[in-house]
């Protein structure tokens, strides 16, 4: 990582005195009271997920260091292990849930508990949002939203969008499509299968969306190239290989704020060692927040609501009854020394 934040570390100042009254206990500082339940992370410690749930333990552990007070359960990555977790979560009196990972587990996972305590799937699956479980991974609605919003301010009018089938870019795809009236824009869906070129210059609108990334991206890059339509993609696009970055050049993307997320991959890196991607980050956004409201006594639905924003890893966020997170999510431009950001999407 080229950068990371400075801690600041304020030192104790000595106040020597005879006098008595500096040292009467009227004047000393009732105990700042602390919400002591601990919090539950269902996160997947075997199974074929066991790297990535050992990776968001980790990052969890960043934001919040008192092993007492995080406890994490394994669910092995299915519904029937999730349950299980969330089962022994409630009887160790755990005031919230965080997670589990996949929307497959979440049903288990809330019926489990039964609405006694708040639960923040990891999820991006908004049809979760039913089960009564708040929905904190980021969802396509809200990266296509954010890129198209932006692109629409400079001036793009008609856009293609490149699906391969997958359920994230037909989300991407289904997101786009509800966006035409608000941003009076013109969505086309173009499937594409696996070896047929995306569409040249003389069939492409003023942009190309690519749900996904990898080859994908890469491809569309390449066939693009020079052709003045204006390439965009989600947070699944990002690749930092000098190679990618060079292919990618002018692309908009949305993704989490790379400030912030920096900060995080930082800490985790020099911490843990390894890097961390976004999922890894969602953990320690949620851990993060529940040390924020047992600070303030308030690890509860009604707490959880009523902070207007908490500054975390993946970007400033908030959340709503519904179970839905508003997230601002920043656009950035795909250049070949990294991505610069551009803009601020609000409230995605």
């Amino acid at each position: 990582m080229d950068r990371r934040s400075a801690l600041t570390c304020l030192g104790s100042t000595l106040l020597l005195s005879s006098s008595p009254l500096l040292h009467s206990p009227l004047l000393a500082a009732a105990p700042k009271k602390v919400d002591k339940r601990p919090v539950a992370l269902l996160v997947p410690l075997t199974g074929q997920h066991a790297a990535l749930g050992l990776s968001m333990e980790r990052a969890a552990r960043l934001a919040e260091t008192d092993a007492a007070r995080l406890i994490a359960f394994d669910t092995g990555g299915t519904p029937a292990g999730a349950q299980t977790a969330a089962l022994a979560a409630m009887k160790r009196g755990c005031a919230m849930v965080l997670g589990p990972l996949t929307a497959a587990e979440v049903p288990a996972v809330t019926g489990a508990v039964a609405g006694r305590v708040p639960v923040l799937a990891f999820t991006n699956d908004p049809a979760q949002r039913a089960t009564g479980a708040f929905v904190l991974g980021l969802t396509a609605g809200q990266v296509t939203g954010a890129v198209l919003r932006y692109a629409r301010s400079r001036g793009v009018r008609r856009v293609a969008v490149i699906g391969d089938g997958a359920p994230w870019a037909s989300a991407t795809a289904a997101a786009a499509d509800a966006m035409q009236g608000e941003l009076n824009l013109d969505v086309r869906r173009i499937e594409v299968r696996p070896g047929q070129p995306v569409p040249m210059a003389g069939d492409a609108p003023d942009a190309v969306m690519i749900p996904g990334g990898g080859e994908a991206m890469l491809a569309a890059a390449r066939n693009l190239k020079d052709t003045g339509i204006q390439l965009l993609g989600t947070v699944q696009a990002l690749d930092h290989r000098p190679s990618a970055l060079e292919m990618l050049d002018g692309a908009w993307l949305a993704s989490p704020d790379p400030e912030s997320f920096g900060n995080f991959a930082s800490a985790y890196e020099s911490r843990m060692g390894g890097g961390a991607g976004v999922i890894a980050a969602l953990a320690h956004d949620a851990a993060r927040i529940t040390r924020t409201l047992r600070q303030k006594m308030a690890l509860n639905r009604a707490g959880l609501l009523a902070e207007p924003g908490y500054e975390v890893a993946t970007g400033p966020l908030r959340f709503r009854e519904d179970g839905s997170v508003a997230r601002d999510l920043a656009i950035v431009v795909a250049t070949p020394e990294g991505y610069e950001k551009v803009a601020t999407s609000r409230g995605a």
